[in-house]
């Protein structure tokens, strides 16, 4: 895919007021993502597994943080969320590797998966089509000035992320990327 065809990052992952620290064990930005964080599904056989993610650098008034993963290069055209996670308590810095895997296993108390694009209250690794060039993962940790989004996980993405866009106070980003 030509750097000209890709689609830029959607509007909510402009920069805004404030940005965090972010940084990973398992991820390094502008790099490729290992097996462990792609799919087992799609014709690809990869471990599955959120990354480690840490932050730092909230602003004051922070009161929760949500975690995404988002792919801008989806041939949906609309992208593909395949992680949404919220209401993570104010004093959360860190999640370890394979914490999106849906048991909750590692997520701090009153954290909700909201449904990824596959419909799964989990993470869900990278899986692009065959041949259809690089794709970005965009994992982003943002900073919200509420204790609670006032949402379930039977919120769509796109809810979530129109949500977040107007109670976000900082975001940081880490952007991976992988192909087949």
């Amino acid at each position: 895919m030509s750097e000209s065809s890709r689609a830029p990052l959607p509007y909510g992952f402009m920069p805004l007021v404030g940005s965090l620290s972010v940084t990973s064990s398992d991820l390094t930005d502008g790099e490729r993502l290992s097996e462990r964080h792609v799919a087992d599904s799609m014709g690809c056989h990869g471990e599955n597994l959120s990354p480690q993610l840490s932050w730092s650098g909230a602003p004051e008034g922070t009161k929760s943080f949500a975690v995404t993963c988002f792919d801008p290069d989806a041939p949906t055209g609309s992208g593909f969320w395949h992680w949404v996670l919220f209401d993570l308590p104010h004093a959360t810095t860190e999640l370890p590797r394979g914490a999106g895997s849906g048991s909750k296993v590692g997520l701090p108390a009153g954290a909700i998966h909201a449904r990824n694009d596959t419909g799964s209250l989990a993470f869900v690794g990278a899986a692009p089509p065959e041949g259809h060039g690089e794709h970005r993962y965009v994992f982003a940790v943002h900073a919200v000035g509420l204790e609670s989004l006032g949402l379930d996980e039977t919120a769509s993405p796109a809810f979530v992320g129109f949500t977040l866009a107007f109670n976000t106070l900082a975001r940081g980003l880490l952007i991976a990327t992988y192909e087949r």
